[in-house]
């Protein structure tokens, strides 16, 4: 049985791909887009449990993906973590403010990654 979906909305196809591979492997079924409008429409599609979203995305930016995911009444809440680059504590009071459930800095850091999740979501019973 798989386990919670988690949408990546996330325009570094590497960067899709290290999140797709650790959250599989970890036992979640996930979901990738490339562009925040994408990530609105998988997320009313998809109904999923969790959102990693990349903050700089090439058509409208991670916030307001978020606004749009919130403002949405035929989408369920769900967290909705931000991913990015940029680790200024400006940007990260700035995500905050805008709402976001919790932050993630690049690069990556599986263990930071997982330890984000598990917070919201419990690590998949394994077979």
């Amino acid at each position: 049985m798989p386990g919670n979906t988690i949408l990546v909305v996330e325009d570094n196809e590497k960067n899709r791909r290290l999140l797709r591979k650790v959250l599989e492997v970890t036992g979640y079924t996930v979901v990738e887009v490339e562009t925040g409008e994408a990530g609105v429409q998988a997320a009313r599609e998809h109904k999923p449990d969790l959102v990693l979203m990349d903050y700089q995305l090439p058509d409208i930016d991670g916030i307001e993906v978020f606004n749009r995911i919130r403002a949405d009444a035929s989408i369920p809440r769900m967290p909705i973590i931000a991913v990015t680059a940029s680790a200024m504590p400006e940007d990260q009071k700035r995500m905050k403010d805008a709402g976001f459930d919790g932050f993630e800095t690049k690069p990556i850091s599986v263990t930071a990654l997982l330890a984000n999740v598990a917070r919201f979501l419990p690590p998949p019973a394994k077979p």
